[in-house]
Formats: C-alpha cells, structure tokens, sequence
C-alpha cells in the first residue's frame, strides 16, 4: 500500500473531507453549527476547518453509531468536562435534532450526575432547560 501525499490529492483528500463534514455539520447541528464556525473566522480558521473536516468529516459519519446515540456520548463527555455550556447548548439542539426526546436528553443528564457529579449535571441540565425553553418544549409551555 502507498501513500501518495502530493499536495494535489492532499489537498484533495481535505476537501472532501471538509465537504462530508459540512453535510454532516448542516444535518445534525443546522444553523448553530454554522454560527460556530463562523465565529471562528477572524481568529482560527484553521480550528474551524478541523471541526468540520475532522470531528464532522471523518467522525461524525463513521457509521458504528447512530447519530442520536453519538449525540448521548456528546452530552455525556461534555457533562463530565464542565466548563462547556456553550458545547452543551449546541449538542443538546443537535441531541433534539437527531431525534432524541427531552425526556432521555434529562435522563441522560440526571444519569450523568452519578459518574460526573451533581454540580455539572445540575450545570447541564440548566442548559437543556435554557435550549428546551427557546424551542418551546418545556412541559408547562406544551399545556
């Protein structure tokens, strides 16, 4: 097997990752993932470029996950980081979009709690009331 690295199929090769990345972006995060790497113009294009290309190209479309299940991991690690409201905001839009309930995106932040502690479920699941709230999903907004 060789490895042909000219800078044409390099380059190549990154835009078509960029390309699958964008689609994947654009299918689960929508208009929030744009805004995301939009604000990363000015100052990392680059960072930009790598979470499309990358964590959406290449790992988001591997296909040993469902979506919905890949979002679940998501809210799971960035619970457990702290410190990632603005992540969390974004995942938990993205966890809705891929086809998760309110219901399982509380219960996998209330289950987090044990593994993560209170605080940053607590943290968390303020977030997916803030997120649940603009989409008008919160139960005394459904009544």
């Amino acid at each position: 097997m060789s490895i042909d690295n000219t800078p044409t199929n390099a380059a190549h090769a990154r835009e078509e990752s960029f390309e699958r990345g964008m689609e994947a972006l654009t299918a689960i995060d929508g208009a929030a993932g744009q805004k995301v790497i939009d604000s990363l113009a000015d100052v990392s294009p680059e960072l930009g470029h790598q979470v499309v290309a990358w964590a959406f190209g290449e790992m988001y479309v591997r296909p040993g996950l469902a979506p919905r299940d890949r979002q679940l991991v998501t809210l799971g690690m960035l619970t457990a980081l702290g410190g990632c409201e603005p992540q969390l905001d974004v995942h938990i839009n993205a966890a809705l979009n891929v086809g998760l309930t309110t219901d399982e995106i509380v219960e996998a932040l209330l289950h987090s709690a044990v593994y993560c502690g209170i605080p940053k479920a607590v943290n968390a699941t303020f977030i997916a009331k803030r997120v649940f709230s603009e989409r008008g999903l919160l139960q005394d907004q459904a009544a």
